[in-house]
C-alpha cells in the first residue's frame, strides 16, 4: 500500500473512531448477527482492524457519503 492511501486510511480510521466516541457510553450498537457492542468495543475493533472495525469504518464512509449525495435529504 502506497503512503499516501495508508495516510487516508488513517485519518478514515480516526475520523470513525472520534464519531463512535460521541455516542453515550450507555449505548450498545447491533451488528447483524455478530452481536452488541459498547462504542468503546468498537473503538477497539476499528484500531485493531479487524472484521468487525473494517465493517464499522464500511457503515460510517457510506453514512457520511450519503450526505455528500444528498439521500438523507428530499433532493
Amino acid at each position: 500500500m502506497n503512503k499516501t492511501k495508508q495516510k487516508l486510511n488513517e485519518d478514515i480510521k480516526r475520523l470513525v473512531i472520534e464519531r463512535l466516541r460521541k455516542i453515550p457510553s450507555g449505548k450498545k450498537i447491533s451488528i447483524g448477527g455478530e452481536g452488541n457492542f459498547t462504542p468503546q468495543e468498537l473503538i477497539v475493533r476499528v484500531e485493531k482492524n479487524d472484521e468487525i472495525g473494517q465493517k464499522i469504518v464500511e457503515i460510517q464512509m457510506k453514512f457520511l457519503q450519503s450526505f455528500k449525495e444528498g439521500l438523507l435529504f428530499n433532493e
